[in-house]
Protein backbone atom coordinates (compact mmCIF):
# COMPACT_ATOMS: atom_id res chain seq x y z
CA UNK A 1 0.00 0.00 0.00
CA UNK A 2 1.56 3.57 -0.90
CA UNK A 3 1.00 6.87 0.66
CA UNK A 4 -1.56 7.57 -1.25
CA UNK A 5 -3.70 4.26 -0.28
CA UNK A 6 -2.78 5.18 3.33
CA UNK A 7 -4.35 8.26 3.33
CA UNK A 8 -7.38 7.06 1.88
CA UNK A 9 -8.06 4.02 3.85
CA UNK A 10 -7.54 6.72 7.00
CA UNK A 11 -10.30 9.25 5.60
CA UNK A 12 -12.28 5.64 4.92
CA UNK A 13 -11.60 4.60 8.51
CA UNK A 14 -12.55 7.78 10.39
CA UNK A 15 -15.96 8.32 8.28
CA UNK A 16 -16.96 4.56 9.42
CA UNK A 17 -15.53 4.73 12.82
CA UNK A 18 -15.30 8.18 14.31
CA UNK A 19 -17.76 10.12 12.39
CA UNK A 20 -22.20 10.27 13.67
CA UNK A 21 -24.68 12.20 12.22
CA UNK A 22 -27.35 13.57 13.92
CA UNK A 23 -27.90 16.33 16.28
CA UNK A 24 -25.03 17.35 18.96
CA UNK A 25 -24.05 19.54 21.37
CA UNK A 26 -20.43 20.31 21.17
CA UNK A 27 -17.88 21.40 24.18
CA UNK A 28 -18.33 24.91 23.03
CA UNK A 29 -21.95 24.58 23.39
CA UNK A 30 -22.41 25.26 20.23
CA UNK A 31 -24.96 22.59 18.00
CA UNK A 32 -23.62 20.45 15.36
CA UNK A 33 -25.29 17.89 12.57
CA UNK A 34 -22.56 15.69 13.23
CA UNK A 35 -19.76 14.46 15.51
CA UNK A 36 -15.88 13.43 14.96
CA UNK A 37 -14.78 10.80 18.17
CA UNK A 38 -11.65 10.69 16.57
CA UNK A 39 -10.40 8.35 19.15
CA UNK A 40 -12.43 5.55 17.56
CA UNK A 41 -10.23 5.60 15.07
CA UNK A 42 -7.15 6.67 16.99
CA UNK A 43 -7.49 3.81 19.30
CA UNK A 44 -8.04 1.18 17.01
CA UNK A 45 -4.92 -1.16 15.19
CA UNK A 46 -6.02 -0.53 11.69
CA UNK A 47 -6.20 3.09 12.85
CA UNK A 48 -2.54 3.52 14.17
CA UNK A 49 -0.75 2.07 11.17
CA UNK A 50 -2.42 4.48 9.28
CA UNK A 51 -1.78 7.67 11.31
CA UNK A 52 1.75 6.56 12.19
CA UNK A 53 2.19 6.38 8.07
CA UNK A 54 0.41 9.37 7.10
CA UNK A 55 0.85 12.00 9.76
CA UNK A 56 4.77 11.31 10.06
CA UNK A 57 5.26 11.47 6.14
CA UNK A 58 3.06 14.82 6.08
CA UNK A 59 5.65 15.88 8.94
CA UNK A 60 8.28 15.01 6.32
CA UNK A 61 6.92 16.71 3.70
CA UNK A 62 6.21 19.86 5.88
CA UNK A 63 10.37 20.61 6.16
CA UNK A 64 9.35 20.37 10.23
CA UNK A 65 11.33 18.65 12.09
CA UNK A 66 10.96 17.99 15.58
CA UNK A 67 12.90 16.33 18.29
CA UNK A 68 9.00 14.89 19.67
CA UNK A 69 5.74 15.29 19.06
CA UNK A 70 2.39 15.19 21.58
CA UNK A 71 -0.28 17.39 22.99
CA UNK A 72 -2.99 17.25 25.56
CA UNK A 73 -4.00 13.83 26.96
CA UNK A 74 -5.93 11.51 25.95
CA UNK A 75 -6.58 12.42 22.52
CA UNK A 76 -2.87 13.36 21.23
CA UNK A 77 -1.43 10.39 22.82
CA UNK A 78 -2.51 7.53 20.37
CA UNK A 79 -1.84 9.92 17.14
CA UNK A 80 1.88 10.82 19.08
CA UNK A 81 2.80 6.75 19.94
CA UNK A 82 1.97 6.65 16.27
CA UNK A 83 4.10 8.76 14.80
CA UNK A 84 6.58 7.52 17.04
CA UNK A 85 6.30 3.91 16.07
CA UNK A 86 6.56 4.82 12.42
CA UNK A 87 9.47 7.60 12.80
CA UNK A 88 11.79 4.83 14.37
CA UNK A 89 10.74 2.07 12.10
CA UNK A 90 11.50 4.75 9.27
CA UNK A 91 14.77 5.54 10.85
CA UNK A 92 14.23 9.20 11.80
CA UNK A 93 13.13 8.63 15.64
CA UNK A 94 10.73 11.68 16.83
CA UNK A 95 10.15 10.48 20.51
CA UNK A 96 6.80 11.04 22.19
CA UNK A 97 4.94 13.25 25.17
CA UNK A 98 2.15 13.55 27.06
CA UNK A 99 0.68 17.00 28.65
CA UNK A 100 -1.51 16.32 31.43
CA UNK A 101 -4.48 18.80 31.85
CA UNK A 102 -3.19 19.79 35.66
CA UNK A 103 0.39 18.74 37.19
CA UNK A 104 0.45 15.50 38.94
CA UNK A 105 0.49 15.69 42.86
CA UNK A 106 2.71 12.68 43.39
CA UNK A 107 5.84 11.51 42.09
CA UNK A 108 7.95 13.80 40.27
CA UNK A 109 4.94 16.47 39.89
CA UNK A 110 5.31 17.00 36.16
CA UNK A 111 2.58 18.26 33.90
CA UNK A 112 4.54 16.56 30.43
CA UNK A 113 5.37 13.14 31.06
CA UNK A 114 7.17 10.86 28.02
CA UNK A 115 10.07 10.66 26.09
CA UNK A 116 10.76 14.48 25.97
CA UNK A 117 13.87 16.77 26.87
CA UNK A 118 14.27 19.91 28.50
CA UNK A 119 14.54 22.36 25.06
CA UNK A 120 13.28 20.30 23.06
CA UNK A 121 11.88 21.54 18.93
CA UNK A 122 8.18 20.24 19.75
CA UNK A 123 5.43 19.30 17.35
CA UNK A 124 2.39 19.81 19.28
CA UNK A 125 -0.80 17.12 18.07
CA UNK A 126 -4.58 17.36 18.00
CA UNK A 127 -6.64 14.63 17.20
CA UNK A 128 -9.52 17.26 16.37
CA UNK A 129 -8.98 20.75 16.08
CA UNK A 130 -11.71 23.03 16.38
CA UNK A 131 -11.55 26.40 17.99
CA UNK A 132 -7.52 25.82 19.15
CA UNK A 133 -8.42 26.38 22.83
CA UNK A 134 -7.00 23.05 23.88
CA UNK A 135 -3.77 23.62 21.15
CA UNK A 136 -2.84 26.64 22.82
CA UNK A 137 -2.84 25.78 26.48
CA UNK A 138 -0.55 22.83 25.45
CA UNK A 139 1.42 25.35 24.01
CA UNK A 140 1.49 27.36 26.68
CA UNK A 141 2.27 24.30 29.10
CA UNK A 142 5.13 23.41 26.79
CA UNK A 143 6.38 26.96 26.27
CA UNK A 144 6.48 27.47 30.01
CA UNK A 145 8.46 24.16 30.62
CA UNK A 146 11.40 25.83 27.74
CA UNK A 147 10.30 23.67 24.52
CA UNK A 148 10.05 25.24 21.48
CA UNK A 149 7.11 24.86 19.03
CA UNK A 150 8.04 24.22 15.42
CA UNK A 151 4.15 23.39 14.81
CA UNK A 152 0.87 22.12 15.05
CA UNK A 153 -0.27 19.51 13.62
CA UNK A 154 -3.90 17.95 13.72
CA UNK A 155 -5.73 14.88 12.32
CA UNK A 156 -9.11 16.25 11.60
CA UNK A 157 -9.92 20.32 11.36
CA UNK A 158 -13.31 20.72 11.97
CA UNK A 159 -13.16 24.23 10.99
CA UNK A 160 -14.18 26.13 13.85
CA UNK A 161 -11.91 28.99 13.92
CA UNK A 162 -9.06 26.94 15.36
CA UNK A 163 -6.74 26.38 12.41
CA UNK A 164 -6.85 30.59 11.81
CA UNK A 165 -5.95 30.92 15.64
CA UNK A 166 -3.08 28.69 15.38
CA UNK A 167 -1.85 30.13 12.16
CA UNK A 168 -2.43 33.97 13.35
CA UNK A 169 -0.17 32.71 16.96
CA UNK A 170 2.66 31.88 14.37
CA UNK A 171 2.67 28.24 13.91
CA UNK A 172 3.02 26.33 10.51
CA UNK A 173 -0.08 23.82 11.18
CA UNK A 174 -0.27 20.68 9.57
CA UNK A 175 -3.82 19.18 8.56
CA UNK A 176 -4.28 15.60 7.61
CA UNK A 177 -7.88 16.46 6.98
CA UNK A 178 -10.94 18.42 7.41
CA UNK A 179 -14.55 17.92 8.67
CA UNK A 180 -15.44 18.74 5.12
CA UNK A 181 -13.60 15.82 3.53
CA UNK A 182 -15.11 13.21 5.98
CA UNK A 183 -18.78 14.51 5.44
CA UNK A 184 -18.19 14.74 1.53
CA UNK A 185 -16.68 10.96 2.11
CA UNK A 186 -20.03 10.20 3.67
CA UNK A 187 -22.46 12.15 1.29
CA UNK A 188 -23.71 14.58 4.12
CA UNK A 189 -23.37 18.27 3.89
CA UNK A 190 -23.35 20.53 7.24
Amino acid sequence: MNQSSHRSRLLEVLVDRSLALGEFTLASGGRSSYYIDCRRTTMSAEGQFLIGKVAFEAIRASGLEPDAVGGLTIGADPIAYSIAHESWRSGRPVDAFSVRKAVKSHGTGRRIEGAVEAGAGVLVVEDALTTGKSTLEAIGTLQGEGHSIVGVLTLVDREGGGSDRIREAGWPLITLFTAAELLERAGHSP
